[in-house]
């Protein structure tokens, strides 16, 4: 309990940043349609679109002396394709998106893109990943993703010790309408945490996937467990590694002087291949194969990958979805449901309910501190709760204990530091406790029942 505290209080702060700047980002799609329909829809859906080639020259001749990076073709109607420039003069992995309708060859804008990101969607993730921070910012969302499991289960496991009458499942599952004051408020905070539980335990797991240290904890277990994404052969000629990666063919590749008559030939032969729209054309230079990889993150995940020779339009080699290993299934199909992707609206629904969730259950906690602090005294919030449970644990226990926390804090090094800051600062003000003679809270806030263990009486 007094661990569900601290980081109630001194976490959640990052946890509320996660939640409103993801529930930002589920708008993305949205957001697209009403910044950027001139550039991302087409005006009018034709009978016959032109052929890819004939597009791509279209946004050559508009982004003149830049190579191009990547061709992604749409599976919608009304969408436009996508011809990526590399622009040498952005940072960051930015790169120049050029929009051309498919069925008259017209450009209908530019943009600045990030692995094919809009503008404003760029500034949604970065918003969400590290308050637009940097590699600083991108702590908080560590921080937050590493202690949102333990908050969620913790919670339960009280919530749970506190059902202990004939309606037990109901009370744990609904709000107690009859009751009052911060039996109320806990009564909304608990049972609301109980039907949240199971997604705010996948926004924790795929979040981590993603953090900076965590992240590449869990990187370097695929690669032990040999449960990557193997990617394609690309070198067709002389010594190389294999192009791999998640992201690869989506963008960050060399940019190349596209030849439309090869790329016409890629298109053609991945088409026979069975690979289709949406899909991504990664050019490559001389002695390289060229990439087309699917790029739908919809169910059921669409993701073949295929290398091509240009020159002969023969197939080098494949990845294909049904052959990737299963723990590189379940990150690449986490990810794109974290992301609102993978059921579409539905997907945003959810997700959008989760966060407002996780605000509801954070200002009731919140709401429930506050509602417990001992007027008599004139305190404006409550104590923490009482110290000194660990004096009925088995020393054994202790030291199972302590190892889980051990481990948990290797891999996961936030919650590792914030848990040992949590237990000097508790110690410490122990200690100014013990020096000035006060009682402490195990002495003074005694519970009668086990309601009472709960809530600490005022």
């Amino acid at each position: 309990m007094r661990l569900h505290f601290y980081a109630g209080v001194l976490v959640a702060p990052f946890i509320v940043a996660a939640a409103v700047t993801g529930l930002l980002y589920t708008l993305s799609p949205q957001i697209d349609r009403v910044l950027y329909a001139d550039e991302l829809w087409v005006a009018e859906v034709g009978d016959r679109t032109l052929p890819l080639g004939e597009q791509v020259a279209a946004a050559q001749t508009f982004e003149t002396g830049l190579d191009i990076a990547s061709v992604r073709v749409s599976d919608a109607p009304d969408r436009t394709t996508t011809v990526t420039f590399s622009d040498p003069t952005l940072a960051n992995d930015r790169e120049r998106s050029v929009y051309v309708d498919p069925y008259t060859g017209a450009v209908t804008g530019e943009l600045v893109t990030w692995f094919g990101s809009t503008p404003a969607v760029t500034a949604l993730d970065d918003l969400h990943r590290n308050l637009l921070l940097g590699d600083l910012g991108r702590h908080y969302s560590e921080i937050a993703a590493s202690w949102l499991w333990v908050v969620a289960l913790g919670g339960l496991v009280l919530w749970l010790r506190r059902r202990r009458t004939a309606s037990r499942i109901r009370r744990t599952l609904l709000p107690d309408m009859s009751a009052t004051g911060r039996r109320r408020t806990l009564s909304w905070h608990g049972a609301t945490g109980v039907w949240l539980l199971v997604g705010l335990l996948f926004l924790s797991m795929t979040g981590l996937t993603w953090s900076r240290f965590a992240g590449e904890r869990f990187s370097s277990l695929l690669t032990s467990l040999d449960a990557t994404n193997p990617g394609v052969q690309t070198v067709i000629e002389g010594p190389g590694d294999p192009t791999a990666g998640e992201h690869a063919g989506h963008g960050g590749a060399a940019a190349v002087a596209l030849d439309v008559g090869q790329l016409e030939a890629v298109v053609a032969a991945t088409s026979e291949a069975g690979i289709s729209a949406p899909y991504v054309v990664t050019p490559a230079g001389p002695g390289s194969a060229w990439t087309v990889a699917e790029d739908d993150d919809r169910w059921p995940v669409q993701q073949d990958e295929v290398a091509v020779d240009p020159e002969t339009g023969e197939i080098f080699d494949a990845n294909l979805w049904s052959d990737r290993p299963v723990l590189s299934k379940l990150s690449t199909v986490g990810i794109a449901a974290h992301m609102g992707l993978l059921f579409g609206p539905v997907n945003q629904l959810l997700l959008a309910a989760l966060a407002l969730g996780l605000l509801c259950v954070i200002f009731w906690g919140y709401r429930s501190w506050w509602q417990r602090r001992p007027r008599r005294d004139g305190a404006r919030v409550g104590r923490a709760p009482r110290r000194g449970a660990r004096r009925g644990v088995h020393p054994a226990a202790l030291v199972v204990v302590l190892g889980v926390a051990v481990a948990l804090g290797w891999a996961l090094p936030w919650f590792g530091w914030t848990l040992l800051g949590f237990l000097v600062v508790d110690g410490l003000l122990g200690a100014r406790q013990a020096r000035r003679g006060e009682p402490s809270p195990v002495d003074a806030d005694q519970p009668r029942d086990a309601e009472d263990e709960y809530e600490l009486l005022r």
